[in-house]
């Protein structure tokens, strides 16, 4: 039994979290931020790509380089180093 379970968390959190990454299912551990989610999801790949098509990530993890924009359940241009995912969540990179 893990130690959520033991401390009384619900279930789900012992479990984790479902999320969709540009249509692929994908489980990650409770509190995990998108960008995160991202690199778990295509290690190296990132979140969009530059105008001469480099591989742009996450690069100051708190919201003020923009390299972590993606689309979050329709927004565009949500900051992924700075929202955790939750359950159900879709979340698209601008390739």
């Amino acid at each position: 039994m893990s130690i959520a379970r033991q401390a009384g968390a619900p279930a789900e959190a012992a479990a984790g979290i479902d999320v969709r990454i540009d249509g692929r299912a994908l489980r990650v551990p409770p509190g995990t931020l998108v960008a995160a989610a991202l690199e778990l999801d295509r290690p190296g790949i990132g979140t969009r790509r530059a105008a001469h098509g480099q591989h742009r990530q996450a690069f100051c993890g708190m919201g003020v380089c923009g390299e972590c924009r993606v689309a979050i359940d329709g927004q565009a241009h949500r900051l992924g180093c700075q929202v955790t995912c939750t359950p159900g969540m879709e979340i698209h990179r601008d390739e």
